[in-house]
């Protein structure tokens, strides 16, 4: 019954995420089956999370789970399926959610949080190729609850999913920047600040201040070798974006 409904509306998932969300049942082999989407997935992202994206193959998970390549594709139709169901594990559920009554801009914030640490736990998650618009049980469940944060405001549908899509892409980019800055000066704080500091100094040396006069003055003040507190660089980002939310709630903005 669940299949018949899920094609006459035309669904576009695939089996191994209609079966996350209920709609069929999980292939099993026998009355005990050695082997699972759960487990397939949860290796998968055991794999990705030690050793980044570019270790997994459908080869390497078969060979962490004692089977055949080919025994994992009756449970997941090709690497691409395999990754929406990756982001969906590895996501989880979203947050608790704030006390009834919490404003549209603290609820925002929560949930921008909450994004980024996972994203930070979960750094390859950012290295995959977007496939589409959330379609697993949880990553609905995130985009519900940010949409939800956002209802007592007068914006309408449209409106409200830009905001959404506009934090999201902030937060990721933000995560994906500061692990791509992590990776070149290390996670040693010593070698950050020598980093930091030996950039200053070879800048100075290209950056003539009559044609760069603005960088010129930055690299003077020092700020550059100034190593800050990515948790306040976010926060600083992030307000300034709700800033401009603010000012559309208030109706003095343009949408």
């Amino acid at each position: 019954m669940a299949d018949e409904k899920s094609e006459g509306c035309g669904s576009f998932l695939p089996a191994s995420v209609e079966a996350a969300w209920g709609l069929r049942e999980r292939p099993s082999k026998g009355p005990k089956p050695g082997l699972t989407l759960d487990r397939i997935v949860t290796t998968a992202v055991a794999v990705a999370s030690a050793e980044g994206l570019d270790a997994l193959s459908m080869g390497r998970i078969a060979k962490e789970l004692g089977v055949s390549p080919m025994s994992l594709y009756r449970y997941v139709g090709a690497k691409s399926e395999l990754y929406v169901l990756m982001q969906d594990a590895a996501s989880g559920p979203p947050p608790a959610p704030l006390p009834a009554g919490t404003g549209w801009r603290e609820g925002v914030e929560h949930w921008a949080w909450a994004l980024r640490e996972i994203y930070r736990g979960n750094v390859w998650m950012l290295r995959m190729p977007l496939s589409g618009p959330p379609a697993t049980p949880n990553t609905v469940a995130w985009w519900e609850q940010v949409m939800v944060a956002l209802e007592g405001t007068d914006l309408d549908e449209g409106t409200k999913l830009s905001v959404v899509m506009l934090v999201a892409g902030f937060v990721r980019n933000e995560v994906l920047m500061m692990a791509d800055l992590g990776s070149i000066v290390g996670a040693d704080p010593e070698r950050t600040v020598e980093a930091l500091t030996r950039y200053g100094h070879t800048l100075r040396r290209l950056a003539d201040p009559e044609r760069f006069p603005a960088v010129a003055r930055m690299l003077e003040s020092g700020v550059i070798e100034n190593e800050d507190d990515p948790d306040d660089m976010f926060r600083f980002g992030l307000a300034r974006i709700l800033d401009g939310v603010a000012l559309l709630v208030d109706g003095k903005g343009s949408r």
